[in-house]
């Protein structure tokens, strides 16, 4: 095995160990309107990734600068093709971890909707995107003779794209109802284990629909 593909390895050891941890990370953030009812309940919620929300973001870190070092020329056209998307997420991952820090610096209800907003927003644009950004890496995009994206936005946005922002999204979701469940009591985690269930169980159904002769 030579070097290039141990470095290829470890970039997608790095790049899995983000979407997994990290994954239910967005997973609560996006179930925070869902399942917390009141104050108390969403606070439950973001207690549940409290200590380890920030830490999982090393892994992506980590990643980035895995590929900066092994692939500079990869890191480039990745970064300056997709350079909107990734924008985006970063705005959001910043607004996300604002939201956890400033969230309970004053008592209105308010102040709490209004940083419970950007968490939900904060996880749910980076769930999407990501999977955008990864299903247009395994399509493949239009490059140019040195190497540059030669496409457009618009180009990102296809439909097998946006069917990738969709499964991560649900991916995550899932992972982060099973997390829930796991770290609950009470209410809160029957609920969480109910819609968990029903999540996991939505693309069988799907595939169930669209058997012939159904």
């Amino acid at each position: 095995m030579d070097l290039t593909t141990v470095w290829f390895l470890l970039v997608a050891v790095l790049f899995t160990g983000y979407f997994i941890l990290e994954g239910f990370d967005f997973g609560v953030g996006m179930l925070l309107p869902v399942l917390g009812r009141d104050d108390r309940e969403r606070r439950v919620l973001i207690n549940t990734i409290g200590p380890v929300w920030d830490g999982n973001e090393v892994w992506l870190i980590t990643a980035g600068g895995a590929m900066f070092a092994a692939f500079p020329e990869w890191y480039a056209t990745l970064f300056s093709g997709f350079y909107l998307p990734l924008l985006l997420i970063l705005l959001a991952l910043i607004a996300r971890g604002v939201a956890f820090e400033y969230r309970h610096k004053r008592p209105e209800a308010s102040w709490k909707r209004r940083w419970d907003a950007a968490i939900f927003v904060g996880s749910v644009v980076p769930a999407i995107l990501w999977g955008v950004a990864f299903a247009n890496i395994l399509r493949g995009v239009p490059l140019s003779a040195d190497h540059e994206y030669a496409g457009g936005l618009v180009d990102l946005l296809n439909p097998y794209a946006l069917l990738g922002g969709v499964t991560t999204a649900a991916l995550f979701l899932t992972h982060g109802a099973v997390f829930i469940a796991l770290k609950t009591t009470g209410d809160i985690r029957e609920r969480a284990g109910a819609l968990a269930v029903r999540l996991a169980s939505a693309p069988r159904w799907w595939r169930w629909r669209s058997w012939p002769g159904r």
